[in-house]
């Protein structure tokens, strides 16, 4: 299913993986260097074609050593380049001073970086810090970034755009806004989450003709979750189906007020192909919940010993949209964590598991976003956010759950220690309800007999590509109800 443009790697991970390509070739480092110099100039050429004037800013690790054999190799086909350096190369050692050296044979210059920078330079090649960076942008690094993200000129980034951490993909102090990312050889899981894919631009992976042997006997990778990850993953149905072999969900959500999440969550779970759906909410709106979605079935619950009862007919459970925080919520949410069926646990049903004990239960799946991950791990969301696949790894392993940490690069995490990235989704779909839309969607497909895993990860796949369906007419102003009228498409298409 997952080839090696899906897999997700650490720096560590990548640099292991380049050490075991040069060992498998019997080639050194600046044979590589030249490969990703060779591929950073054919991406730029193929992209921006009438571009003829380029500065290529360099560093002093092999991040610049890229950049100076990518000038080298710009400036022999036609190119005006420019090069600006932070670090003189007279300091560089291995094969970023022999790239560098290359450059000034061929009677390229080196400009410091508070050098002026030309009005006609049309292109701006980032080869500035690379995967090493574990420390605050500051200085006349810095200085140069916020002046590279100020020219009116398209900037590609060499590996991961300077400034951003590539295992976290947050901005460390400031970054480079590049138009286009060239990654070489694994790709870093920094791009995909967080602030990476905003700084990242679109991005192209080369794998610098490294043997697919490398990448069998490589370091653990995770995985990207691209659109095509559903059309692997579902199967088409059998002829001789009927509604009972599709799972039956229990939505457990809704107090007074709070209707909407309830019906969005259900909607969620119908859409996805789920053969049932019962709504067990508070007895205020329970006879008007299914009004304009008929095929709802609805249960007003009083407690958990209600619940109970209802819960008999069910496969899986899905508790927490709407629900509050009251001693009714949390007594529904108490006899959710008893049942042994596959359960889903979001909004409100993870605020309340914030203050209890930690559940002893497996087969269950938390959809969190920064904010109640926070809760459960009684720290703060920025911390969250600083490192969201280190948050959900402490999640999944405290809660023995699947964790699916939404947000910009919904994160997924397993106890197992598995993980992925999901490449689906935009900003549009930070709006009110798409969560209870994501929690129907991942107990739906619980219920047609995925497994906590894979119904985690299609469903954050699903999700996202409902949203990019709903947003084709624009980003702000779309609702949570568009995303779940796009699910059916999503599945089927």
């Amino acid at each position: 299913m997952f080839t090696i443009s899906d897999k997700l790697y650490t720096a560590e991970g990548v640099r292991q993986l380049d050490q075991l390509a040069m060992a498998a070739e019997q080639v050194d480092g600046y044979a590589l260097m030249c490969r990703a110099g060779a591929a950073l100039v054919e991406a730029a050429r193929a992209r921006w074609t009438s571009h003829n004037a380029w500065l290529v800013v360099c560093g002093g690790g092999n991040n610049g050593g890229d950049g100076y054999v990518a000038a080298r190799l710009a400036r022999a086909s036609g190119v005006e380049v420019t090069v600006m350096a932070v670090i003189d190369p007279a300091q560089l050692t291995g094969a970023a001073a022999r790239a560098a050296d290359e450059w000034r044979a061929c009677g390229g210059q080196v400009l410091p970086p508070e050098a002026p920078i030309a009005d006609d330079i049309s292109l701006v090649i980032d080869a500035l810090l690379g995967t090493g960076l574990n420390r605050p942008v500051s200085g006349s690094v810095a200085r140069l970034l916020e002046r590279l993200n100020a020219l009116p000129c398209p900037r590609i980034a060499v590996d991961i755009p300077s400034g951003i951490h590539a295992d976290t993909g947050a901005v460390m102090g400031s970054a480079l806004l590049a138009d286009q990312t060239v990654t070489f050889i694994g790709k870093k899981r920094g791009l995909y989450t967080a602030d990476g894919p905003q700084h990242a631009g679109r991005i192209v992976f080369e794998r610098l003709d490294v043997p697919s042997t490398v990448y069998a006997s490589g370091p653990p990778a995770g995985h990207l979750l691209a659109s095509d990850f559903a059309r692997h993953v579902l199967a088409p149905r059998s002829r001789n189906s009927h509604k009972g072999q599709f799972g039956h969900v229990l939505v457990v959500a809704g107090q007074a007020g709070m209707s909407g999440a309830a019906r969005l969550a259900g909607e969620g779970a119908l859409r996805v192909g789920a053969g049932l759906v019962t709504l067990a909410t508070a007895a205020v709106h329970a006879s008007q919940l299914n009004i304009g979605l008929p095929e709802l079935m609805v249960q007003a619950v009083s407690g958990g010993e209600d619940l109970t009862q209802v819960a008999e007919r069910a496969t899986v459970l899905a508790v927490g949209p709407g629900l509050g925080t009251s001693a009714w919520a949390q007594g529904l949410l108490r006899a959710c964590l008893t049942d042994s069926r596959p359960l889903v646990v979001d909004a409100d049903g993870l605020n309340l598991l914030a203050q209890e004990a930690v559940p002893q239960r497996s087969d269950w799946v938390l959809t969190p976003h920064p904010g109640e991950a926070a809760r459960l791990l009684d720290t703060d969301t920025a911390s969250v956010q600083a490192d969201r696949l280190a948050a959900a790894h402490t999640l999944a392993q405290r809660f023995q759950a699947v964790v699916l940490l939404k947000g910009c690069g919904s994160v997924l995490a397993a106890p197992s220690g598995d993980w992925a990235v999901c490449a689906t989704g935009n900003p549009g779909m930070a709006t009110a309800g798409c969560g209870d839309v994501l929690t129907g969607v991942v107990a739906g497909l619980l219920a047609q007999g995925y497994d906590s895993w894979h119904a985690a990860s299609l469903g954050a796949v699903v999700h996202g590509l409902a949203g990019d369906r709903a947003a084709e007419q624009g980003e702000r102003g779309l609702l949570a109800s568009d995303v779940a009228r796009e699910l059916r498409g999503a599945v089927n298409g």
